[in-house]
């Protein structure tokens, strides 16, 4: 594509809406990927559910956060 036309997609492709330009950006970007690998999909699946599984609320250990809410809340009872 020569610099002229490429300067024309461009300036047609900024009359468009936002939410059809970040459509656009989308699926240009889309297909730089290539197609789809699907061991890797099976392995963020795979991910996704161990992640799911590690932080439910029965197995979650207490923040920093939490600790130190903890000991204020213990102060100001004194």
């Amino acid at each position: 594509m020569s610099s002229a036309a490429l300067k024309h997609a461009l300036d047609l492709a900024l009359e468009l809406p936002a939410d059809e330009r970040a459509a656009l950006v989308h699926d240009l970007l889309a297909s730089l990927d290539g197609p789809a690998d699907a061991d890797t999909a099976e392995a963020w699946d795979a991910e996704i559910a161990r992640r799911s599984t590690n932080s439910s609320p029965d197995r979650r250990r207490p923040s920093v956060a939490d600790e130190s809410l903890r000991r204020i809340d213990e102060r100001l009872r004194r």
